[in-house]
């Protein structure tokens, strides 16, 4: 080091603060990285940090926020630090999780929501952590006409008269949520451009969704949807399926949830042939494979999507029907179902019945351009009964060795 006129000069081999001469929203950038309480606590770093957390875009107010809260502070102190953290905020709030949970007060929650709804905010998950109640959504939130993104759990959805959609809602998940009688179709239609929707099961059974409703989602490319919650659907073919669906021309991901709803059989058969001609993707939840009528509906499900590329199918974990003989047989000519484009296929929860491996050889004899088939038994598989299940999956490997067949 030098002196000169008294002064230390810096050599020019000194270390250099290059973080925090970064531009302001590079820094910004990964401050939204950090957990919040992590990125409020850079403010001690210098005087230089002590207020750049504030120009946070994301506020992610989880349960490990909360948990945090739990063992720093004192539990009735908590509304006030969030409080604190909003009114410090000075950039737009364009993402935020807010998880509710009882030790928060409703009008603490509706005055953030308030602030979130003049804020530009574009993606929103809001959940209460418990369904003991609903949380009742403000009327602010259907003022945030930029929402790109929204995600609701356990919140009760009652539609102002001065809603009138979210013009710019892109994504939409929905799960234990409750409408009033008749005004889910008035909100889904509001969202004009909306291309992914998730609703799981509805707080009340009683609330349903009507078929005529789900079929005008003609822009709609990810599709998740719990069956049990569609209004007087008794599932009796693929047919019934195709027809709840209608003709989506963009869906490309499909996923559906048949809990609570079995497959009744006698019901008359069609083909679609136009249906769902960018479908690449579908997901099977809950799926009774012990069952001959689930078994067949789910074949021709699988027949009628000749663009399928990725095919995934959870079984039901526990079944008191008592299995039915395996509806094909190893002589079946799969010619006759015609060549399908899958590429990968996932089991979850298997038994190693004969439905089971039945549908495992069917897919084998009729996707010539299958790679990959990943298999995950039931955790609850007796061992003799493992090793059977073992015993006939490595003979349909030996069978079709281009198929990697692998149990994790």
């Amino acid at each position: 080091m030098e002196l000169i006129h008294g002064t230390r000069k810096t050599s020019k081999f000194a270390p250099q603060d290059f973080i925090s001469n970064m531009p302001d929203n590079v820094i910004t950038n990964i401050l939204d990285r950090l957990p919040l309480q992590d990125a409020v606590r850079t403010n001690v770093l210098s005087r230089n940090w002590r207020f750049k957390w504030t120009m946070l875009s994301q506020l992610v107010l989880d349960y490990d926020f909360f948990k945090y809260l739990l063992e720093t502070e004192d539990i009735s102190d908590h509304a006030k630090i969030i409080s604190s953290i909003f009114l410090q905020l000075r950039g737009a709030i364009t993402t935020c999780v807010l998880t509710i949970n009882n030790v928060l007060d409703v009008e603490d929650i509706n005055h953030w929501i308030s602030f979130l709804s003049r804020n530009e905010i574009k993606n929103l998950t809001l959940g209460k952590v418990t369904s003991s109640s609903l949380y009742k959504l403000p009327t602010h939130l259907f003022s945030c006409l930029g929402l790109k993104h929204l995600k609701l759990l356990n919140c009760l959805i009652h539609l102002p008269t001065t809603f009138h959609g979210f013009p710019n809602l892109l994504s939409l998940e929905l799960w234990q949520i409750q409408f009033e009688v008749g005004k889910f179709g008035e909100f889904i239609t509001r969202c004009p451009v909306l291309e992914n929707l998730k609703m799981g099961v509805f707080y009340d059974p009683k609330s349903k969704v009507k078929p005529d409703e789900i079929a005008k989602l003609a822009n709609v490319k990810t599709l998740s949807l719990c069956l049990c919650i569609v209004e007087n659907t008794t599932i009796t073919s693929s047919t019934t399926i195709f027809e709840l669906l209608g003709n989506l021309p963009q869906l490309q991901e499909l996923d559906l949830d048949f809990r609570y709803r079995g497959v009744i059989e006698g019901g008359a058969k069609k083909r679609f042939p136009t249906a769902f001609a960018c479908l690449r993707a579908l997901k099977l939840s809950r799926i009774d494979l012990s069952n001959g009528a689930m078994l067949s509906c789910v074949f021709e499900i699988i027949r009628q999507l000749p663009n399928l590329q990725t095919l995934e199918i959870i079984a039901t974990s526990v079944s008191n029907v008592v299995p039915t003989p395996a509806i094909c047989s190893p002589e079946v000519d799969y010619n006759t179902m015609g060549p399908l484009q899958l590429r990968s296929v996932g089991f979850i929860d298997l038994k190693g019945s004969e439905n089971e491996v039945c549908l495992i050889t069917c897919l084998l004899g009729c996707s010539p351009f299958l790679k990959r088939i990943g298999i995950r038994p039931h955790k609850s598989l007796a061992r003799d009964k493992q090793l059977m299940f073992d015993s006939k999956l490595l003979k349909l490997q030996r069978a079709y060795p281009v198929v990697a067949i692998n149990l994790y």
